[in-house]
């Protein structure tokens, strides 16, 4: 007869136990799209659960390493799974505290002889124990500035990568290709991350739906002429410069509060309940992403 493996219990009951899967459910919750990012995610928590559950069963268990690159423009959602892979961590118990700590290249590099070291070390001390999230980080790096001190950043970042990742986990995150540049210039940076995961825009469907979350999170809502008037909106604004996903329409979202708000003062009438919370189509249109003469304007103002 041969003999079995008797686990302890199944990964699914380890997933729902650990409580990993409470975190990947939430992120669907948060999160509108981006399936490849969020199947990557749940990879990485079903390698840590198969790693513990051989750990458990006396087989060799080498803690995998974690280190990973987020690519995409901005406001596709990388410090958000950022947040979640640190509570998956936590969960799982391959961080101790599963915190984030967010940071660009002003936190780590100094501006004169000495002043880089500590202010590195000092990054790297609060977020042992959990995530740190470098965004934009190819500024790390400036190779034609023969005094920039980002080098001596980087290779202590090395040295805790390959001493600590049992204790701590680096993301780097910014454009895909200044990261390619960015890892050509430093090898031994590439070398250190095993997990390389691409955040694709918003679709404009996806878009829409994500307004509609954050309006719904706002206690806010749309009336039938405001949803046109926003899908209008939303087409000709992906149009033009700075566009930022999520982060523009977040911004987009504000002003048309600004706008509500600003067109409620004016009524001589105490407004009712429901117009409080209804935005309209007015709201909307008043944006200059619909005046023609100022179409090519930034983000700032729309």
């Amino acid at each position: 007869m041969t003999a079995t493996l008797d686990l302890p219990a199944t990964p699914g009951r380890l997933l729902e136990s650990s409580g990993v899967r409470a975190v990947l459910e939430q992120l669907d919750r948060e999160l509108v799209g981006l399936a490849p990012v969020k199947g990557r995610l749940r990879d990485i928590a079903a390698l840590l659960l198969i790693d513990k559950l051989r750990a458990e069963q006396g087989l060799q268990s080498t803690p995998p390493s974690l280190h990973m690159c987020f690519t995409g423009n901005p406001g596709t959602g990388k410090t958000t799974v950022s947040m979640r892979m640190a509570e998956v961590l936590k969960q799982l118990g391959y961080v101790r505290k599963g915190h984030l700590v967010a940071v660009t290249r002003d936190d780590l590099v100094g501006q004169f002889i000495g002043h880089t070291a500590p202010k590195t070390r000092e990054v790297v001390k609060k977020a042992m124990g959990g995530v740190l999230f470098i965004d934009e980080a190819y500024y790390l790096y400036k190779p034609e500035n023969e005094r920039d001190y980002g080098q001596e950043s980087i290779e202590i970042l090395l040295q805790t990568m390959e001493n600590h990742r049992d204790d701590l986990v680096v993301i780097l995150a910014g454009y895909a290709d200044r990261m390619q540049t960015f890892f050509g210039s430093n090898p031994g940076m590439a070398s250190r991350i095993a997990h390389h995961i691409d955040f694709p825009d918003y679709s404009e469907p996806e878009l829409l739906q994500i307004a509609d979350l954050m309006l719904r999170q706002l206690k806010y809502r749309f009336d039938d002429s405001a949803v046109s008037a926003f899908g209008r909106y939303v087409s000709r604004r992906r149009q033009q410069p700075h566009f930022a996903n999520a982060r523009s329409i977040r911004n987009a979202l504000d002003r048309i509060r600004l706008r509500h708000a600003t067109r409620l003062f004016s009524i001589d009438a105490a407004p009712t309940r429901d117009a409080l919370c209804t935005l309209s189509a007015a709201d909307i249109l008043a944006s200059r992403v619909f005046d023609t003469a100022t179409a090519e304007r930034t983000d700032h103002g729309h």
